[in-house]
């Protein structure tokens, strides 16, 4: 974007920002980071079950995620203000796409997380176009931090 964020699209980031350091919200996160290693379907029905603590982080998580995507997605959201300084969605997105088609077929609901994916999508593009290799880095970061913690029963 060559455009400055407006006024009110700054506000409404700091306002999403907020709502991300919510006791629960927080909470969530931390548990979600530190538990949800998926390879499947039945990993994540073990380890989020609907109706469980692990359910409800995990939900917690995507949705408020593939809420404020859809925000961005939607143009309320300022992308390069928003990809500059926001990059947990892209590591949520990294950790659940695994078992997202998964889940899209079972619960017969195709647009589950698209929006977050569809930002994930962008943000790969845009990132890789200012730092060459940044996204294969963070991966390979990832994917050695999370080998390191322990399986959710």
């Amino acid at each position: 974007m060559d455009t400055k964020p407006t006024h009110e699209q700054a506000q409404l980031q700091l306002q999403l920002f907020e709502q991300r350091r919510e006791p629960r919200l927080r909470q969530a996160r931390d548990w979600f980071f530190k538990n949800y290693i998926v390879e499947n379907i039945d990993d994540a029905m073990r380890i989020a079950a609907p109706g469980t603590e692990g359910g409800t982080f995990t939900m917690m998580v995507l949705t408020y995620w593939d809420q404020t995507c859809a925000m961005l997605n939607y143009g309320l959201l300022h992308e390069d203000l928003f990809f500059e300084t926001t990059g947990e969605f892209f590591g949520t997105w990294e950790i659940a796409k695994v078992v997202v088609p998964q889940i899209r077929e079972r619960f017969q609901n195709q647009h589950f997380l698209g929006h977050l994916e569809k930002a994930a999508q962008r943000y790969e593009a845009w990132t890789e176009k200012r730092s060459p290799g940044h996204v294969a880095a963070m991966r390979q970061m990832m994917k050695q931090m999370r080998s390191q913690l322990p399986k959710a029963a």
